[in-house]
């Protein structure tokens, strides 16, 4: 079953994201951004539920853009229980995720991936994306990755 997060949700989002970043984030900062955005009309966070347990996160931004002259939906966060990966999941929550952002009226989605992520590469051209552009960040706070 495919349906919107709710804040009880959070803590199994957090251990989705946490395994997908391969490190534990701070729970307390995290809970604190999850809450904000789940009250914000410009996240969608987009849970799939198996036996009443979360096993996929899909987490949508829907920004307009200045070099678009559009509402573009962005993925910020994908994750899928290792348990559950190479189902199909992945694929019906990717169309799930493009049905919201039409009904947001956006035009295109977006998402940025690791560039470890080769699996996740190969999944969204699948799904018809194209890598189109690069990334580039620099820390703020003097860590690195």
């Amino acid at each position: 079953m495919y349906r919107k997060a709710t804040v009880d949700d959070c803590k199994k989002i957090y251990n989705l994201i946490c395994e997908l970043e391969q490190k534990q984030l701070p729970y307390d900062k995290f809970s604190a951004i999850f809450q904000e955005q789940l009250s914000s009309r410009h996240y969608y966070c987009l849970v799939c539920e198996y036996d009443s347990h979360v096993i996929g996160v899909l987490n949508l931004r829907f920004e307009g853009q200045l070099h678009h002259s559009e509402c573009i939906a962005e993925i910020m966060e994908f994750a899928i229980d290792a348990d559950y990966r190479k189902q199909g999941i992945g694929k019906e929550m990717f169309a799930h995720a493009c049905n919201i952002a039409k009904q947001y009226n956006c035009t295109q989605i977006e998402c940025a991936s690791n560039q470890l992520r080769t699996d996740a590469h190969r999944f969204y051209v699948r799904e018809g994306m194209h890598n189109d552009h690069y990334k580039f960040s620099k820390s703020l706070t003097g860590e690195e990755g």
